[in-house]
């Protein structure tokens, strides 16, 4: 059972440590979403794991129109859904599916970088733990914070952030970035006028 005061870890480590296919595919994660180890990885697939167990329970009953499990089938998306996990015309079927990516793509420092707030996913992490981005005004230092659905419209630079200001360098180096990207789309789509 454990210490009430010493929480279990929440997240089980790899069965064989030395496999070089698996070792590879977590480099490859880590560098893509700029994690700092592979502790964050194996969280996001003990949560995967435990959603597709349930999703696996809920589908494998043989009454499945009983309302009780109808109810935990509703539940269940609903809670993905909100989440941002699943899009809402989902089945549960659907949670199958489901990759680490999917979950590590819902966490605050990769929404930071889709949002366009940070030129790189390692930038992103050190403006969320550096304290210059806030959710609907509250300061969040938590890179791994899970953002809902609701929550993503309301992540910006925190009031009192020199970021606010637009001729920061940092800003202009992102603003410069993402101007380009749409300059070489228009170019890749006059080419092929």
């Amino acid at each position: 059972m454990g210490h009430p005061k010493f929480s279990r870890p929440k997240f089980d480590t790899p069965k064989h440590p030395w496999k070089k296919a698996r070792i590879d595919e977590e480099h490859d994660i880590a560098a893509r979403h700029g994690l700092k180890n592979m502790k964050e990885i194996w969280k996001a697939r003990a949560q995967l794991r435990r959603i597709r167990q349930q999703a696996m329970k809920l589908i494998g009953r043989v009454d499945a129109t009983h309302p009780h499990w109808v109810r935990e089938k509703g539940d269940l998306l609903n809670s993905l859904v909100r989440k941002g996990i699943l899009s809402e015309e989902a089945t549960i079927d659907d949670i199958l599916t489901l990759g680490v990516e999917d979950i590590l793509n819902r966490r605050l420092q990769a929404r930071v970088y889709a949002k366009g707030l940070a030129s790189s996913m390692k930038q992103s992490r050190q403006l969320v733990t550096h304290g210059h981005i806030t959710i609907n005004e509250q300061k969040i230092t938590i890179p791994s914070y899970v953002v809902s659905r609701d929550e993503e419209e309301l992540i910006s630079y925190h009031p009192s952030s020199k970021l606010n200001d637009e001729n920061h360098t940092l800003r202009v180096i992102i603003d410069g970035r993402a101007s380009e990207a749409t300059f070489e789309e228009s170019d890749e789509e006059g080419d092929a006028e």
